[in-house]
């Protein structure tokens, strides 16, 4: 199964306080743990939310809110994207992490939609052009 492993903002990483060498090789480290068990499909860091926009959606109507957003507990400072056997792995490969954050922090694991969870919903046509996007995106 996928799973979206979420790093949660705090205060420093919204105000752009950058993490320090130390911690920066410990994840570098954790990281390559993660891709040697062939766990880690993606991962990266977010600039904090002052640098992003959101696009509201109201029937036909859009509109943009320029960051920075409240409610920083809320607000996401990095991901992983990972493969694992069950959702007890994830949580016992997050409880390795070195602490992402100068201070508290927490990390949240979600589970990525499969196919199979959409049921009678996804047509033969749909799952074909599912598979079709998938195999554009790993060339």
């Amino acid at each position: 199964m996928r799973v979206m492993v979420i790093v949660k903002a705090t205060e420093d990483s919204e105000a752009g306080i950058m993490p320090s060498t130390e911690l920066l090789e410990a994840m570098g480290n954790y990281n390559e743990e993660l891709v040697k068990a062939g766990i880690m499909l993606a991962g990266e860091g977010l600039h904090p939310s002052s640098a992003g926009a959101r696009v509201a959606f109201d029937g036909l109507s859009r509109s943009v809110i320029d960051g920075p957003f409240a409610e920083t507990r809320e607000l996401i400072a990095g991901f992983w994207l990972w493969e694992v056997k069950d959702m007890a792995e994830a949580i016992e490969w997050v409880k390795r992490c070195p602490n992402p954050m100068l201070g508290p922090s927490e990390i949240e694991i979600r589970r990525v939609f499969e196919a199979s969870d959409f049921g009678e919903a996804l047509t033969p046509e749909i799952a074909a052009q599912e598979e079709r996007l998938r195999e554009q995106l790993s060339k």
